[in-house]
């Protein structure tokens, strides 16, 4: 079986062949198998990747993927009959748990190797639950009553979270509901707290940056903004990385590399509009699968937008990469599809 789109399968999905000639990163590879991105990130399109019997393996929306220390891909969905779907990078379906997780919605995985734990942001739920690799649970965090800004449980609608792998804090953003970070130490209990919807529009995703070892910072996610936020471990306001025209949801890192998906560009209102964005050591964009070509005019980026007749995307809601640089997207409102996999060419 062939598992990539072909310039057969391209004219089937709307006959535009001449856009891979006409538009930046869309380009055709060996045996027409279809290249997308830009510069030193380009990819081509893994067609039916991890695609499962959705009459046993059901998704709705799928969130958010992390790798394990034996090189497990693990998925959130909120689909109740199976909340979490373990595959190997080939796309067989290794394991399944979770029934519980109605608004399963952000993933994180901690500790290492066999001390691996998994942090699920339940926005259904307020809670943010502490699994380990088989779903036992080992602890909930409830929504944050000792902060004083919260006046009852359904105010607290936390979007993904974030370890500190130094000292094991953990950081929540509640995208959904007031957008306060909450730092916790390893055990849950409350440290500080700040921010709120003067200073985030939807701070949808938060990770901590360690690239600079001797100096590590938080990012937060503004997905109305169009931007992350550089903050100290402390919560003091650094910088922040204008991504305009893109609806930005968590930033994810690997090595020297930043990068994310893009629910939706231009407006929050443009369905079926996202790509997947690609950042080098120095913040700056240099690829934007599915995406326009990253173009700076006097050191600031122009806005960007969904360049992609191939339809390769929908909604994306995370990025995950590989150790060879293969890039996992889970999707959101996007059919009950399963992830997209891009191949590093």
């Amino acid at each position: 079986m062939n598992h990539y789109l072909n310039r057969r399968d391209f004219f089937k999905l709307g006959g535009l062949a001449t856009a891979a000639t006409l538009l930046p990163g869309l380009t055709y590879g060996k045996n027409d198998e279809i290249i997308i991105g830009h510069n030193t990130h380009k990819y081509r399109i893994r067609k039916g990747w991890g695609v499962l019997d959705a009459a046993q393996n059901p998704v709705n929306d799928c969130h958010e993927m992390v790798e394990d220390a034996k090189g497990r891909l693990i998925l959130l969905t909120n689909e109740t009959r199976n909340n979490v779907l373990i595959y190997d990078k080939s796309g067989k379906l290794l394991d399944t748990w979770g029934n519980s997780y109605p608004g399963g919605h952000g993933l994180t995985i901690g500790g290492q190797g066999t001390d691996q734990f998994l942090l699920i942001c339940d926005t259904d739920r307020h809670q943010v639950i502490k699994t380990d690799l088989s779903g036992k649970v080992l602890f909930k965090i409830d929504y944050p009553k000792e902060t004083g800004v919260y006046e009852y449980p359904t105010q607290f609608k936390p979007t993904e979270t974030a370890v500190n792998h130094a000292n094991g804090d953990i950081y929540v953003v509640d995208g959904y509901g007031l957008n306060y970070v909450m730092q916790y130490d390893a055990k849950g209990k409350l440290i500080r707290h700040w921010g709120g919807k003067d200073e985030f529009k939807c701070n949808h995703g938060v990770i901590v940056d360690t690239r600079n070892k001797q100096k590590p910072t938080l990012l937060v996610t503004s997905r109305v903004e169009n931007c992350w936020k550089r903050y100290t471990l402390d919560g003091k306001y650094i910088s922040t990385i204008a991504l305009p025209g893109t609806f930005i949801c968590r930033p994810v890192i690997k090595g020297d590399t930043l990068f994310g998906a893009a629910f939706r560009s231009t407006t929050e209102g443009n369905v079926n509009s996202g790509y997947i964005t690609i950042l080098d050591k120095n913040d700056k964009v240099v690829s934007t699968p599915g995406g326009s070509e990253p173009i700076y005019t006097n050191g600031k980026l122009e806005p960007q937008f969904k360049q992609d007749p191939f339809n390769v995307f929908m909604h994306p809601h995370d990025a995950y990469m590989d150790s060879d640089d293969n890039i996992y997207v889970p999707q959101w409102s996007s059919k009950k599809t399963y992830p997209v996999k891009l191949e590093r060419v």
